[in-house]
């Protein structure tokens, strides 16, 4: 059993690395037991998005409530990955592993039966908390508990099987909303949960090269703040009586900002190494999976709700329309760990760029009212290779910048980069949805002959969702069709400004990536000298 090969704090890479390597199969059934963990985290941040209408339509919640929903898994997990790594690297990963898998279970339950769009929130992001403390340390472990090119090949599969399980679980949401509740998707993870948690406990090791070094708590508490207030800010911008919130949500990130890189760079022990986060492999490794695993989050978001407000896919039919992303990315994942090995992860990363730009341009230019299958499969596709091309670059790059004593800094950007680009891109898409969606739907009134029949109570439930629109058009059977018609219009309007910000990310996601990323052999240089010695070189 795994925990035969448990080391302490103080044990070192190499043995610990020895001993993991000693039998081939127990080291599988690990690598499967911190994927399933990871597995738990991915799953829970995609089921919301198939539910958005039907929870619209329960709750009567406006497009900035499901915007909230949405991401409020995203906001619990971005903003607490760093501080929750490194707490990892200090008192135990495993442990915390444990601890946030378990806490998973509850808060699902509570989501499931949440009684309004505040409690289903505050659910939301309370699970989001939970896998902040699991989700880093399987990253963690893998980079503690392999090396080299077996390191490469374990994040490879880490990462495309864990994207795939996020694209995956729009389908099994979507079934479970033909059988029950729109609260039953937050269940699907609760027997993922339930087997990861007695997997991990029973083959995981204990300890694997925690580090001795005291965690910067103040600095932890800052990246929180820092985090959590930049994703709420983002998502009440359309908001036009909430200027005074998003002053203060902005003076909060203002604050933080600074206070947490004045921290980091006088305090002996950071919480976040700011001259490890300053080399090329690490930091343009970060931005790169930020923008690519935020795309993918933001495609999943905006176009669950486009199939079925637009298309009228019922929610199997929208779930199981996104599966040529999840193939796409299995398909692809192993495969880039060969590619990066061969050409480095500068040109596999600008190739994922290359698929998840055309996937965009798809999108853009083919999802239209009546559109056939084929382009949204399509466009699913492209991004789901681009992601699974980019992915494993990114996460083995930033693994590889840092030495095994600090993987949790690197496993809690590699975290970061799916959570806060998840949280931002679906943020920035969701404002622009619904400020597109509004004021497409403001104009239609204005210019419609029967303008002055139409209510002030009634035009701000048109303009409020896509949702309000439909109960409107159930109230009003004789004017249905006009109703359903003008909110489609509004719909695409808003979706447009999304995947042109999309593609605007790409471009300077790839731009970076072509300009500061190392070529391969450059990279292979600095990742040799990074790794013997200190953190700050």
């Amino acid at each position: 059993m795994a925990r035969a090969h448990d080391g302490g704090p103080g044990a070192s890479s190499s043995a610990t690395n020895t001993a993991a390597a000693t039998d081939t199969a127990p080291r599988r059934i690990v690598l499967v037991a911190l994927i399933l963990v990871a597995a738990v985290a991915n799953l829970n941040l995609a089921v919301a998005n198939v539910a958005l209408p039907d929870i619209g339509d329960a709750l009567d919640a406006s497009q900035v409530d499901l915007n909230l929903i949405a991401v409020g898994y995203s906001l619990g997990l971005s903003a607490s990955v760093l501080y929750l790594g490194a707490v990892g690297d200090r008192y135990g990963r495993t442990a915390l592993l444990l601890l946030g898998t378990a806490g998973a279970v509850p808060f699902s339950l509570l989501a499931a039966w949440a009684p309004s769009t505040e409690v289903l929130f505050l659910a939301r992001v309370g699970g989001g908390l939970c896998a902040g403390m699991a989700f880093p340390t399987t990253l963690a472990l893998v980079s503690a508990l392999w090396s080299g090119q077996s390191r490469t090949r374990a994040i490879a599969l880490w990462s495309g099987i864990g994207a795939a399980f996020a694209a995956l679980g729009p389908l099994a949401a979507g079934w479970v909303l033909t059988q029950f509740w729109w609260g039953s998707v937050f269940l699907l993870t609760i027997p993922l949960a339930i087997l990861a948690l007695v997997l991990a406990w029973v083959v995981v090791p204990s300890h694997v090269n925690e580090s001795t070094e005291p965690v910067d708590h103040l600095g932890g508490v800052l990246s929180v703040l820092l985090v959590g207030s930049l994703v709420m800010a983002i998502n009440l911008t359309v908001l036009p009586d909430e200027g005074v919130v998003i002053a203060v949500l902005a003076g909060v990130v203002l604050v933080a900002g600074t206070g947490f890189v004045l921290r980091q760079l006088r305090i002996a022990k950071p919480l976040y190494d700011l001259r490890v986060a300053a080399r090329p492999t690490f930091w343009v490794a970060a931005v790169a999976g930020l923008v690519i695993f935020g795309s993918l989050m933001g495609a999943m978001y905006i176009g669950q709700q486009y199939m079925q407000n637009v298309l009228g896919y019922s929610t199997v039919a929208a779930g199981a329309a996104i599966l040529p992303g999840a193939v796409g990315m299995v398909l692809v994942a192993p495969r880039s760990a060969t590619l990066v090995v061969r050409y480095g992860s500068r040109v596999t990363m600008l190739s994922g760029y290359v698929f998840v730009l055309a996937g965009f341009l798809v999108m853009l230019l083919l999802w239209t009212e009546d559109a056939s299958y084929w382009p949204v499969g399509l466009g699913y596709f492209l991004v789901g290779v681009g992601v699974g091309l980019s992915g494993t670059p990114a996460s083995n790059s930033l693994t590889g910048s840092v030495p095994v004593q600090r993987v949790g800094m690197a496993s809690g950007t590699a975290d970061l980069q799916r959570d806060l680009g998840g949280a931002i891109m679906q943020s920035v898409f969701g404002s622009l949805l619904a400020s597109g969606y509004s004021g497409s739907i403001a104009a239609q009134i204005s210019s419609s002959p029967d303008a002055s029949k139409i209510t002030a109570t009634t035009e701000a439930t048109l303009q409020k969702s896509f949702a309000g629109a439909e109960a409107i058009a159930a109230r009003y059977p004789q004017y249905a069709d006009q109703i359903t018609s003008a909110a489609r219009e509004a719909f695409l309007a808003g979706d447009q400004w999304a995947y042109l910000a999309g593609i605007a990310a790409v471009l300077i996601g790839a731009a970076l990536v072509a300009i500061f990323f190392p070529r391969h052999d450059r990279e292979r240089e600095l990742h040799a000298a990074y790794q013997p010695g200190a953190s700050s070189t």
